[in-house]
């Protein structure tokens, strides 16, 4: 980042905050928390940590007991399961089910929060395409999915048609949606597109080369804005094949951009 000053050597009084998924080598967090961090004079660096999912409490608990550990940042698949490791949560993890980011309280405790849908949404506005009054089509009822479903919704957005294979998943996020927008949400296992002025891959296939698409792109409604959560690749297989449609991509790289802010909030970073 140009005109980020050098960050102080690591020692013995560096902070920690850790990055916890599974893969972690698509993680992008460090490359904007690091240089954040060395601009604020803040000695504490950030790392990725894999974490399978059979070891993730195991992992998850050793780290909340270092005492030099700050805060505790997840990502796919771990979730909703960092929900449950939480001592108190925000109201929006409540709804949502799910976590993206713990700090350590003054006592000790952990306090979970998800900044995964306030994120995307400010991602969206800043590229110009205001959810508010638009029908939305949502894939995938998951951590990051039940976030962003939730900021949606909270932005305005007019209708919200959810899809997930999972119908136990699916059917749980509406009853806690629908206890706060009543009426704006369908579900179903396939993705319903019809309508959608904005589509949204909130799953995880794509991150590897062999996956298939979440939704068949040819089924797109005209003129969708088509926006996908992965970040590496930055171009994956969907939107590709969106823009060779027409459609107008945005970029997974977004969603976090939109998250530095509350990040830096969250953790007292000044």
């Amino acid at each position: 980042m140009t005109g980020t000053p050098p960050a102080p050597p690591i020692s013995g009084a560096t902070r920690l905050y850790v990055v916890l998924g599974d893969p972690v080598a698509q993680v992008q967090s460090p490359g904007l928390m690091n240089p954040l961090f060395a601009r604020l004079g803040i000695d504490a660096v950030l790392v990725p940590v894999h974490a399978t999912p059979e070891r993730f409490s195991r992992v998850f608990g050793g780290l909340r007991e270092a005492g030099n550990v700050d805060g505790i940042f997840v990502t796919v698949p771990h979730k909703a399961a960092a929900r449950g490791l939480a001592d108190r949560c925000s109201p929006m993890v409540e709804i949502t089910g799910s976590a993206n980011a713990l700090r350590r309280e003054a006592d000790g405790g952990w306090y979970a929060e998800n900044f995964d849908g306030v994120g995307f949404v400010a991602g969206l506005v800043r590229a110009g395409c205001d959810p508010r009054g638009q029908r939305v089509s949502l894939v995938g009822a998951g951590g990051a999915g039940s976030a962003i479903a939730a900021a949606l919704l909270a932005a305005g957005a007019e209708r919200l048609a959810l899809c997930d294979p999972d119908t136990a998943k699916l059917r749980a996020l509406r009853a806690r949606l629908e206890a706060h927008w009543r009426g704006r949400t369908t579900g179903s296992a396939e993705p319903d597109l019809v309508g959608a002025g904005i589509v949204v891959n909130a799953t995880p296939l794509g991150l590897r080369p062999d996956d298939p698409l979440p939704l068949r792109p040819e089924s797109l409604p005209p003129g969708a804005v088509v926006a996908d959560i992965i970040m590496k690749p930055r171009e994956t297989p969907l939107l590709r094949a969106a823009a060779a449609l027409g459609h107008r991509a945005h970029h997974g790289i977004h969603m976090l951009d939109g998250q530095v802010d509350s990040y830096r909030e969250f953790f007292n970073l000044g």
